[in-house]
């Protein structure tokens, strides 16, 4: 039969869209706590897995030589909107190493949120460049890893580069999972992405959050970005972005990351616990709404923070007169 559905979406009184999907939750020592349609399934983690990519960054010692803060080391994890002040970080990132634009090879592309597309098409005298894309703090971020272990970054995003070969080893080590080449895409930004099943992922940022299962010093780098993207959750992705507005009301208490074709991973600190989702059909609007209610349910129900995010989960539907049309339902098993 497939996964449940978990997100209805209603103009009037009618149902009008569907998505199913699957959630995993797990704790630090590996127990599923929630555990909601195939979680068992391979699944692509994308940009959702961004935090446990930028731990050799720490590891290796250059985030501490560049003199990093909490800003730069979210945007190392950020899938960002290509604001003013994300291309210029991206661009200090870079110069702190001696690097510039030039080294990046993630490719550019125009901002996808209308309205700093509008301001790039209004500003821009040129074609935006690969500083625009998305995932160029990542990519600084691997680029300047490189830069200080002494090892030329160009080919950085190939497999068998030293910096991908250390992403890949603690992609294995935080989720558990081997990352197999037959389970090896390309990921929009050209580096390796692996498909991993939600349970793993799941319990990989469990670990990230707590520590728990992790050598110290893996433990420590682990921490230092989940708490980087918590206090700057606007590197994070952006103005208005679900995941920057999420960490907003958290206020450090939550961690969560979107990736795309609907995965979104997470991990709430303070319960040790670690979540993973995939959205079937690939909606973000979905798997949003479904992360939002998925740690409504995990806090205690008289957690203010709980009832904020269950009104987050159910947005209304409005029209381009602002009229309200429908409203987004999250259905999630008992």
């Amino acid at each position: 039969m497939g996964n449940p559905v978990l997100v209805e979406l209603t103009r009037g009184k009618v149902v009008e869209s569907r998505h199913r999907g699957a959630i995993s939750v797990v704790d630090s020592s590996g127990k599923s706590v929630m555990d909601i349609g195939d979680t068992a399934q391979p699944v692509f983690s994308r940009s959702a897995i961004k935090a446990v990519q930028a731990l050799p960054l720490i590891e290796s010692g250059a985030a501490d030589a560049f003199q990093w803060g909490d800003a730069e080391l979210a945007l190392a994890c950020s899938s960002h909107s290509g604001e003013d002040r994300h291309i210029e970080r991206a661009a200090s990132m870079l110069k702190s190493a001696g690097r510039d634009e030039a080294d990046l090879e993630c490719g550019p592309h125009w901002a996808t949120q209308e309205k700093v597309l509008i301001h790039q098409a209004r500003t821009f005298t040129q074609d935006p460049g690969a500083i625009c894309n998305n995932c160029s703090g990542k990519h600084a971020g691997f680029i300047c890893t490189a830069a200080h272990l002494d090892v030329d970054p160009k080919g950085y995003i190939r497999p068998e580069h030293a910096v991908m070969k250390a992403v890949k080893e603690a992609l294995e080590d935080v989720t558990g999972a081997l990352h197999q080449e037959d389970q090896c895409g390309m990921d929009g930004c050209s580096i390796p992405t692996y498909a991993t099943p939600l349970t793993a992922m799941a319990h990989g940022f469990a670990k990230m959050g707590s520590g728990d299962g992790l050598g110290p010093e893996r433990a420590k780098a682990a921490r230092r970005l989940v708490n980087a993207c918590m206090a700057e959750p606007f590197y994070v992705a952006g103005t208005d972005r679900f995941c920057t507005r999420l960490m907003e009301l958290g206020k450090g208490r939550l961690f969560g990351k979107t990736g795309a074709e609907g995965v979104f991973c997470g991990t709430i600190p303070e319960l040790g616990l670690g979540i993973a989702l995939k959205c079937d059909d690939g909606g973000t609007r979905a798997s949003e709404a479904m992360m939002a209610a998925v740690v409504a349910r995990l806090l205690p129900s008289d957690d203010p923070l709980a009832d904020a995010l269950a009104q987050m989960s159910q947005p209304t539907l409005t029209n381009r007169n602002g009229y309200v049309v429908g409203e987004t339902r999250v259905n999630l098993p008992n």
